[in-house]
């Protein structure tokens, strides 16, 4: 049983035991366990290391040592490591090495190389341009990331308090205890001016403030670990990969503004992070560190866990408090705020993952550092989800500030086959398009709010020439359509209709005047929508009309999509001069739209046509092609 921790002395004593635990691995095999690399059979990878190990006699061990006890390796299941695409992934510690595309069958030669011969086996290493780079750190991917929020992800074991308390893990909670009044929390924060990572970029001193000011009693801190977005995974991997500073970070807002009760939102698509904040929170009621009377203090926080249904519309603030009661997830109007009357009708702290996992650094270190990082309006870093058409996809954290060029180009490594780049939907459904005229624009809240665009949650899609930017607003308006609650008309109805006049245009059915009545219903969904997931819905059709407006009218005047992406723009024709008149595509046309007589060319009627690409199949000369 482990003792509960009743001081601050013996969390200092514990968390220097812990230390010297870790620094006694003197080798270090953190195998990637985030979803990505759990998919590409990560865990099968640790299973076998462990085994081997075990084998050859080579003293391991998974957990840190209660004392250190001569030199071990540590073998981990660690959080993601960010470089998704070249999972499953394998580090190796002191030496920062780095083994990509990692399979079962090469398991006996890491333990045997590596770790018995201290070798570097270089067909596992990344490979750029011929040459083999064997530092993770090294790597372009990780070169110009500044990762603080995603520090310990991939460097420890994602399931270990101890681990966390090795890295000076709760040494924020506890200064916030010993030595801060909630005044004092407040302040620093405020003075950091920390924004919210969620969407909005709320200023999260001021929300904490406001929440701080409010009589009624009891308060709660609720965590939004939805996560809605497309292609979005940044708090997904800090839940999964350093679960306990999210936690530290609650605990010291429930410090600020007077609340003893915390509540992560969590998606239930995320088992393995549902999974992790369970094991997390176990171990610091274990250690005194959540509950009653914490570190011997007066202080009590506990938190729980709310799976939700994966409705996108319980990401917006009164949704998602409703849920948590057990009610239909739908927005409410506003005023009042959630911060007046959230959960329970009670005062209610509402931030996202990757804010609250900011808060622990920003008291460890202070406001002026926090500040130091990125621009003064939007200081220190962002995690952004790095997906699409991209050489390099994965987890990226960079400073805020930083411009699309260097995220796409640098980190990304580029678009896929020497494509050419076409444009970037940021900030998920909710977001826009920018494209090349923006790639020198700054990632931070203000910047991309001068052109219509905003950070989001951290989604950033990567699109090339090939992509039909008239079928990009298709899916993000039928993904926000089918994610409506339904409780208010302009979003309920509005977006339906933006729905439909969009599939008339990708179907080749629209008309000029199609384009005018999206902006025009585009208008008044967004002015007049209950919540924000309405206020939206709009922006990726908008954006999309706004940069490529000529790829709207190819559609609706030529019936033709350059992209060569909307299937029912594709024509089927018969080449003359290769048809040998036949008649086997006649005959096999099940809807008679091929004509002609034998040993002379065919021809197809295109206003019978259905498309269906059975002439093309049975063609035996190769006279049947496809146009858009």
């Amino acid at each position: 049983m482990t003792h509960k921790l009743q001081s601050r002395s013996e969390l200092a004593a514990l968390r220097n035991a812990c230390k010297q635990a870790f620094a006694a691995e003197k080798t270090k095999i953190l195998v990637c366990g985030g979803t990505g690399c759990v998919a590409g059979g990560s865990l099968d990878i640790y299973a076998r290391l462990q085994e081997l190990l075990n084998e050859r006699g080579i003293p391991a061990e998974v957990e840190l040592a209660e004392e250190p006890h001569g030199d071990v390796v540590g073998i981990k299941k660690s959080g993601c490591h960010g470089f998704c695409e070249m999972g499953p992934l394998v580090r190796i510690e002191p030496n920062g090495w780095l083994y990509t595309k990692v399979k079962l069958s090469d398991c006996e030669e890491i333990v045997g190389e590596t770790i018995e011969n201290g070798r570097f086996i270089e067909r596992l290493g990344y490979k750029k341009e011929g040459e083999v780079i064997k530092k993770q750190e090294d790597i372009p991917f990780y070169k110009k990331q500044t990762r603080m929020v995603l520090e310990s992800c991939g460097h420890i074991n994602a399931g270990s308090i101890r681990e966390y308390l090795a890295l000076d893990g709760y040494s924020a909670l506890e200064k916030c205890l010993f030595e801060l009044s909630p005044d004092d929390i407040i302040r620093e924060v405020s003075e950091s001016n920390l924004r919210g990572r969620g969407g909005g970029g709320f200023h999260t001193g001021e929300k904490w403030a406001s929440c701080a000011r409010q009589k009624a009693n009891p308060k709660y801190i609720v965590c939004n670990g939805d996560e809605g977005d497309p292609g979005a995974f940044m708090d997904r991997s800090i839940m999964e990969g350093d679960p306990h500073r999210l936690i530290e970070g609650m605990i010291i807002a429930g410090l600020a503004i007077g609340s003893s009760e915390g509540y992560i939102y969590v998606r239930a698509e995320y088992p393995l992070a549902v999974e992790r904040l369970q094991t997390a929170i176990a171990q610091a009621e274990e250690y005194g560190i959540l509950g009653e009377n914490i570190l011997g203090t007066d202080k009590r926080f506990s938190i729980h866990i709310n799976r939700g249904a994966g409705a996108f519309v319980c990401g917006e603030g009164s949704a998602l408090t409703a849920s948590i009661e057990g009610k239909r997830g739908m927005p409410r109007v506003k005023p009042p705020r959630t911060v007046e009357h959230g959960l329970f009708d009670m005062p209610t702290n509402l931030n996202n993952v990757e804010t609250y996992a900011n808060v622990p650094m920003i008291i460890n270190r202070g406001a002026a550092w926090y500040r130091s990082v990125g621009p003064e309006n939007s200081p220190g870093t962002k995690a952004f989800a790095l997906t699409g058409k991209i050489n390099n996809t994965g987890l990226i954290e960079v400073p805020m500030g930083t411009t699309l060029r260097e995220v796409i180009f640098d980190i990304g490594g580029g678009m896929r086959d020497g494509a050419a780049f076409k444009a970037v939907q940021i900030g998920g459904p909710s977001g826009g398009c920018l494209t090349e005229k923006d790639l020198d624009i700054p990632l931070d809240f203000d910047s991309l709010k001068k052109v219509g665009a905003m950070i989001g949650s951290g989604g950033l899609v990567v699109m090339d020439e090939h992509t039909c930017m008239v079928e990009v607003a298709r899916f993000f308006m039928n993904f926000t359509q089918n994610e409506s609650c339904g409780k208010c008309v302009p979003c309920r109805e509005g977006t339906r209709r933006m729905l439909e006049i969009l599939e008339r245009i990708t179907a080749g059915n629209g008309t000029e005047e199609d384009i005018d009545l999206l902006l025009e219903l585009a208008d008044t969904v967004s002015n007049t929508a209950l919540c924000g997931l309405g206020k939206t819905a709009p922006s990726p059709v908008v954006s999309t009309i706004q940069n490529f407006r000529e790829e709207y009218l190819e559609h609706v005047r030529d019936k033709r999509c350059r992209a060569h992406v909307c299937s029912k723009l594709k024509r089927f024709v018969i080449d003359p001069d290769l048809c040998r008149g036949c008649s086997k595509c006649a005959r096999n046309c099940p809807v008679d739209a091929i004509s002609g007589v034998l040993k002379s060319p065919y021809t197809i009627d295109q206003s019978k046509c259905i498309k269906c690409g059975a002439c093309k199949t049975n063609c035996s000369f190769g006279a049947v092609r496809e146009e858009y």
